[in-house]
């Protein structure tokens, strides 16, 4: 077993059951485990590994709980467009990708995630066009050491049945029952510190058959994974639901089977009372997204009312064409200044966001290994050099200074017990022939002149 010592950080937020602060803190990790978390001067002396954190800030790897990262091929296209107007736009693009495309972006978008400070991130990939399967993105998440959480995505449901996706984009639903049972037998770690765990993630009501919804969800019961899938995001999504099924959307979704604590939904932007109240007794979680809801005019997402009835709620950045950019810090910033819109800032602190992006996405992920510094978890942190100019004036609150200023990357990112962004660059990862790699594929799918050779 390898063993490595953190000591002498400014402060060391631990997001434990007390929340405490530690000032001059550290944390002493055997493999991939913490073992123990206090003063530096409490902790071992001596580790195969030493970190000398004065100056910074440490905290727990923060936790994205929705993306698509295949958007980070597309972004600033249909930039004035509420949701189903950007999907149109966008599907027949998308429909372009290979296996290359989905593995460069996903590792684009996950190195992006990987500086802004996120430990454990999940995708929704939900089509498949030539060839291109979920292994493409995990490949991609393995080979960087971020920890991952597939969601074996699907759409089924095209234009000539009704759906809202093209039938170019859609599959038969045999297959896609075929592949999950794939996916799952070939990755799913479902011991504790797993790296890589497998959901199942239908798209949303207006791309998949109630058939498929319930085939999903009786597979992933069977297999004890996660259910997953975009719900309430629009006023758009509500009014088709009500004329094609009769429901509103969170109805429609718990008539299917869709709720309880193994499943979590993105966005849930139009809830009524009733539905967060289901959503709290059931257990059921919510992806919040509030710079793609901001981007596609989607709404405000009632996260207060879900936090004071006891929903669960993680952080997600949702896809890079709806966000355009892959920040953790950015979101939970976004979280904290959208509630206060209305007029009450006292509604969302620093620390609340924060909790948001780490214990929060933690729970909705269904883990109860990450999220937190304390002995028994996951070797899962990062660190902020305190002394710069983002943050000059601001050093009285270490915390409040990493949500209210200006986003910044991390100096340092630890994931399962191994170093992973040194000095503020990604260690093993070059990154200037990945985005010149990635950049000709963006082009290539936007002129539409797919498939592209490889490069030499």
């Amino acid at each position: 077993m390898s063993t490595l010592l953190l000591k002498n950080a400014d402060l060391l937020i631990t997001m434990d059951g007390a929340r405490r602060r530690i000032a001059d803190g550290g944390l002493f990790v055997r493999d991939h485990v913490i073992q123990q978390v206090g003063h530096s001067a409490e902790l071992p002396t001596e580790a195969d590994r030493i970190i000398d954190a004065r100056g910074m800030v440490i905290l727990p790897g923060l936790v994205n709980t929705h993306h698509h990262l295949y958007q980070t091929l597309t972004r600033c296209l249909a930039q004035d467009d509420g949701l189903f107007g950007w999907l149109r736009t966008l599907y027949p693009i998308w429909a372009r990708m290979n296996g290359e495309a989905v593995y460069v972006s996903a590792k684009v978008g996950l190195a992006e995630l990987l500086l802004s400070g996120c430990t454990t991130s999940s995708d929704h990939l939900y089509l498949y066009p030539n060839g291109s399967r979920i292994d493409d993105e995990i490949q991609a998440a393995q080979e960087l050491g971020i920890r991952f959480h597939a969601t074996r995505g699907s759409m089924s449901l095209g234009e000539s049945q009704g759906g809202l996706p093209p039938d170019s984009v859609v599959e038969e639903e045999e297959a896609i029952l075929r592949d999950c049972r794939r996916a799952i037998e070939s990755f799913h770690q479902a011991e504790r510190y797993g790296m890589v765990r497998v959901a199942l993630a239908p798209c949303s009501p207006f791309s998949v058959t109630a058939d498929l919804m319930r085939e999903s969800a009786a597979l992933a019961r069977a297999y004890g994974v996660r259910l997953h899938t975009h719900l309430a995001e629009t006023l758009d999504e509500e009014q088709f639901c009500l004329e094609t099924f009769g429901q509103r959307p969170v109805a429609y979704a718990e008539s299917l089977g869709w709720t309880g604590d193994d499943v979590w939904h993105a966005h849930c932007v139009h809830m009524s009372d009733a539905e967060i109240s289901l959503f709290a007794r059931t257990g059921t979680g919510v992806a919040h997204c509030p710079s793609s809801n901001m981007r596609l005019a989607s709404g405000i997402a009632p996260v207060v009312a879900w936090r004071q009835n006891g929903v669960r709620v993680g952080l997600g950045v949702d896809g890079s064409a709806s966000n355009d950019s892959s920040h953790m810090l950015a979101e939970a910033r976004q979280a904290m200044l959208l509630q206060r819109v209305k007029g009450d800032a006292t509604v969302m602190s620093a620390q609340q966001a924060l909790e948001l992006a780490t214990l929060g996405g933690a729970s909705v992920l269904g883990r109860d290994d990450i999220g937190a510094l304390a002995p028994g978890m996951a070797a899962d942190f990062i660190g902020y050099r305190l002394e710069r100019l983002d943050f000059a004036g601001a050093l009285h609150d270490p915390l409040a200074s990493l949500v209210f200023c200006t986003p910044v990357n991390v100096d340092l990112s630890v994931v399962n017990g191994r170093l992973r962004v040194q000095e503020g660059r990604i260690v093993d990862l070059d990154l200037a022939p990945l985005i010149r790699r990635h950049n000709a594929i963006s082009g290539a799918m936007i002129r539409n002149e797919m498939p592209l050779r490889k490069l030499i």
